[in-house]
C-alpha cells in the first residue's frame, strides 16, 4: 500500500475483538491504530498496550488523551512504559478535552493554551531522558527525570501530537507539536484554514511546515447497501453534535439542529434517545462530513480529506463489518 492509511477504535467492539481488528489491520499494511479516549467510557492506555502486545509493527496511538487528569510525571512515565513494549511505535495524541464533560468531573479548563504548552514541552523533554526544573503556570517540577535504573535509557522517540480544532490552538500545534490529528465530523475544506494556521505557528517557531504531521479522523461506515451505511452514521452524529460542542461548532451545522438534538438527548444519551432524535439529521450532512457509503463511496470521500492536506486517515468505524473497512482501504 502506497497511501498512508490507519484504524480508529473507541468503545463500540468488545476489547479483544479490538485486538483481533489490530492483527488484520497490521496484516492489510495499516501504518496506526488510535484509540479513543473521550466521553467516560474506555480510556486510552490499557488498549494500547494490549495492541502493542499482540502486535509487531503497527504504530498505536492515543486519539486523544487530555492533558489535564495525568500528573506531567506519571504521564511521561506511562509513555516511556508504552515505548519499553512497542520501541518506537507509540504515539502520543493529546488534547484540551472539553465541556462540559471537563467541568462535570471538576477541571477547570482555563488558559487552556498556556496547559497544552507546557504539558507538550515538559514532557518532550522528560522522554529525551533530560533532568527537569519547571514552574509555570500548571507543571511545577523540581529536579525530575525518568528514573530508568533497569532497562533502556535512550531518549525515546514518541511523537507527540496535538488534537486541535481551535484556531488558536490549531496555531500552537505548528509551533511546538510534531503533528495535528486533525478533527472528525468536519468536510474536506475545513482543512484549508487548519494548514493555514499550523503553518503560522510553524513560521512562527522557525521550523518546516512540511515536518508537521496531519493525520486526521475519518467517520467511515462501509456497507454494500448505502443506505444502511448513512443510517448507521446518522446514530453516532446524533450523539456527537448534541454532546460535544467543539466538533458541533467545527462540523459546520446550524445551532437549530443542535439545539433540537439536545433537546431530547440526556446525560449521558440512553439508546432510545438517540433513537428518537435521528431523524433530525440530514443525509448531506453525512455525505458531507465523513466516509459513509458502499466501499466505492467511502474512498471517494476520504480521498477527498486526502487532497485537502490530510497525511494520514485515521478510520474511524462507526458500525458495519470492521474488516470489510480495512479491506476496502488496503486495496
Amino acid at each position: 500500500m502506497t497511501e498512508r492509511v490507519a484504524l480508529y477504535l473507541q468503545d463500540a467492539h468488545d476489547l479483544r475483538q479490538g485486538l483481533d481488528f489490530v492483527r488484520y489491520a497490521e496484516e492489510r499494511g495499516f501504518e496506526a491504530v488510535w484509540q479513543a479516549e473521550s466521553r467516560l467510557v474506555r480510556d486510552a492506555i490499557v488498549p494500547m498496550a494490549a495492541y502493542a502486545a499482540v502486535s509487531d509493527r503497527i504504530k498505536v496511538g492515543s486519539g486523544v488523551i487530555n492533558n489535564w487528569t495525568r500528573n506531567i510525571g506519571l504521564l511521561a512515565a506511562t509513555f516511556l512504559t508504552l515505548d519499553d513494549l512497542a520501541p518506537n511505535r507509540i504515539i502520543c495524541g493529546i488534547g484540551a478535552w472539553w465541556d462540559p464533560l471537563a467541568r462535570n468531573v471538576g477541571i477547570d479548563r482555563s488558559k487552556p493554551l498556556t496547559a497544552m504548552r507546557e504539558t507538550v514541552i515538559i514532557l518532550r523533554q522528560l522522554l529525551n531522558m533530560e533532568r527537569v526544573t519547571f514552574h509555570g503556570e500548571f507543571v511545577h517540577v523540581d529536579g525530575i527525570e525518568l528514573d530508568v535504573v533497569h532497562g533502556r535509557r535512550e531518549p525515546r522517540h514518541v511523537p507527540i501530537m496535538i488534537g486541535a480544532t481551535g484556531d488558536k490552538m490549531m496555531e500552537l500545534t505548528g509551533e511546538i507539536a510534531d503533528g495535528a490529528v486533525l478533527n472528525y465530523c468536519v468536510p474536506p475544506e475545513y482543512n484549508n484554514h487548519a494548514l493555514d494556521l499550523l503553518a503560522r505557528g510553524a513560521q512562527k517557531a522557525g521550523r518546516d511546515f512540511a515536518e508537521i504531521d496531519r493525520p486526521q479522523l475519518v467517520v467511515c461506515s462501509v456497507d454494500s447497501d448505502h443506505d444502511k451505511a448513512i443510517d448507521t452514521t446518522r446514530e453516532l452524529l446524533t450523539q456527537y453534535l448534541a454532546q460535544q460542542p467543539h466538533i458541533a461548532k467545527a462540523s459546520g451545522v446550524s445551532q437549530e439542529v443542535v439545539d433540537k438534538i439536545q433537546s431530547i438527548l440526556g446525560w449521558p444519551a440512553t439508546k432510545e434517545q438517540i433513537q428518537r432524535a435521528k431523524h433530525l439529521v440530514p443525509e448531506d450532512l453525512i455525505l458531507r462530513i465523513t466516509a459513509s457509503g458502499t466501499p466505492d463511496e467511502a474512498r471517494t470521500k476520504v480521498a477527498e480529506y486526502r487532497q485537502h492536506g490530510c497525511t494520514c486517515p485515521i478510520l474511524y468505524p462507526v458500525g458495519g463489518d470492521v474488516r470489510l473497512l480495512i479491506d476496502t482501504f488496503a486495496q
